[in-house]
């Protein structure tokens, strides 16, 4: 795995494959349909948890029907693996919730 602390380029974002996931500035995000609050606040629940375990925070909001996520490495200025990381296993937990990757 790339180094935790080293910002990546938006090659090395696009080549991990993250469906959904868009790099905006320093950050990447993705919206997630949750189709109803209860499903959204157990996605939220489930990032959470994950998060935490990493050690790595999120941005996260709770709307209906939508759950935006927005991942960044604070400590260096950009994404980094410890995001990718991050966005995969929140990309697991919709999938596991039956939650889609929201329209734009």
């Amino acid at each position: 795995m790339a180094d935790p602390k080293q910002t990546l380029t938006p090659e090395q974002i696009a080549d991990a494959g993250l469906t959904g996931w868009h790099q905006e500035d320093e950050t990447l995000t993705a919206r997630f349909d949750t189709g109803d609050f209860a499903t959204g606040l157990a996605f939220v629940n489930r990032v959470g948890l994950s998060a935490e375990a990493a050690n790595h925070h999120p941005e996260i909001l709770l709307t209906y029907p939508e759950v935006t996520v927005t991942l960044s490495s604070h400590d260096v200025g950009g994404v980094t693996s410890r995001d990718l990381a991050l966005a995969g296993t929140v990309s697991a937990h919709a999938e596991e919730l039956g939650v889609t990757i929201a329209a734009d």
